[in-house]
């Protein structure tokens, strides 16, 4: 693809996240917490004001973005953001709040007054956050229409967590040199992996209930297994070579199972659709970027072949072809719990997401020098 029109493209997307605002508080008016999680309107997921997992992968965006361009264009806005969040006061701790740490923390060099604020969340997670059998990430979220309160989700294990909350974790047991969150980080995979893992296809289920003992809908949710498909490489680009061999070749060899599953469901328009292997589910966003950058960073370690390259190039021009002339990516799934059958993934609005802004750049930084 040439270079000039993904630039284009990129400076769209990005003058559309910083300017996306706040909530919209008309999307759940009048309705019950269980018609807002089953249409995707919770007020708190839109805009990129408030510190919650949309507007944390939005930040995520902005700092691959910079770290490409090799300056610090967008510290100033992800300054002003962590210190208006700090005056109102941060929201609950839980998996999704956990978010934008990410990117805070790997600013810390020019930041250090972050520096205790991400120890904290780090011990928390090890120490305060509530664990499932085999000592797994209870996938804690905020409470609707309370941002002081969460909602537990006993028991329950979700594709999401590894992205929202375990890339962090490792991030700072590197920068920390804390053994305990590096090997808490691995065991997170490991355990995710063992329990939403599908054998058969080779694709992600959206979640796992122990008290259910089983994967809920049994979904292959497009956005769930993007996380996975970007987060592994996320994951193993941190840990470089401090990882054990058996270990990472295990994940290797998962990722690789993985994104071959996902090749063999693509579109022909080169999305993905939100419920993978239903073609009657529309085509989505958001994942399909994330997963076309998790397969171009692929090609490049020389983890896959070519056909890979193609496949993911293929998708980041279909995405390229859903940003609005005002930078706006398009046809983005709204926030999505957990689901028991694939209408209720089918059922979640359309709707411009700081997250869609962002898995969206970081298919069109991938694809740069692809």
């Amino acid at each position: 693809m040439e270079k000039e029109l993904l630039l284009e493209k990129i400076d769209k997307v990005v003058d559309k996240l910083i300017h996306l605002g706040g909530t919209e508080p008309e999307e759940s008016k009048g309705l019950s917490v269980e018609e807002i999680m089953a249409a995707g309107k919770c007020d708190r997921d839109f805009g990129i004001e408030e510190w919650d997992w949309p507007q944390g992968v939005g930040l995520y965006g902005l700092y691959q973005l910079q770290r490409y361009y090799g300056d610090k264009r967008y510290e100033p806005f992800l300054h002003n953001w962590i210190e208006n969040n700090l005056k109102i006061g941060l929201p609950s701790r839980n998996i999704n709040t956990t978010a934008p740490y990410l990117s805070i923390c790997s600013l810390l060099d020019d930041m250090p007054q972050y520096e205790e604020m991400c120890r904290e969340q780090a011990d928390w997670l090890m120490n305060g956050l509530p664990k499932t059998k085999d000592g797994g990430f209870q996938h804690v979220t905020s409470a609707i229409g309370d941002r002081n309160g969460v909602m537990l989700n006993p028991s329950q294990i979700w594709a999401d967590t590894l992205f929202m909350a375990v890339l962090f974790l490792n991030r700072m047991g590197m920068r920390c040199h804390r053994e305990d969150w590096k090997a808490e980080a691995v065991h997170q995979f490991l355990v995710h992996i063992k329990y939403l893992y599908d054998k058969q296809t080779g694709l992600l289920y959206h979640g796992w209930s122990f008290e259910r003992n089983d994967n809920f809908g049994g979904i292959y949710w497009c956005r769930g297994d993007s996380w996975f498909t970007y987060g592994m490489m996320a994951f193993l680009a941190d840990r470089g070579d401090d990882l054990d061999a058996g270990v990472k070749q295990f994940f290797l060899d998962t990722y690789r199972t993985h994104v071959a599953a996902l090749k063999a469901c693509q579109a022909p328009s080169g999305l993905w659709h939100t419920v993978l292997l239903d073609p009657d589910s529309y085509e989505e966003v958001s994942g399909s970027a994330a997963i076309a950058a998790g397969m171009l960073i692929g090609v490049k370690s020389g983890l896959l072949d070519e056909s890979y390259r193609e496949a993911a190039l293929k998708a980041v021009k279909a995405v390229c072809d859903n940003v609005a002339d005002d930078g706006t990516v398009l046809n983005v799934s709204s926030g999505t719990a957990m689901g028991m059958n694939a209408e209720h993934y089918k059922n979640i609005i359309i709707h411009p997401m700081a997250y869609g802004q962002s898995l969206a750049l970081l298919a069109l930084i991938e694809a740069l020098d692809a």
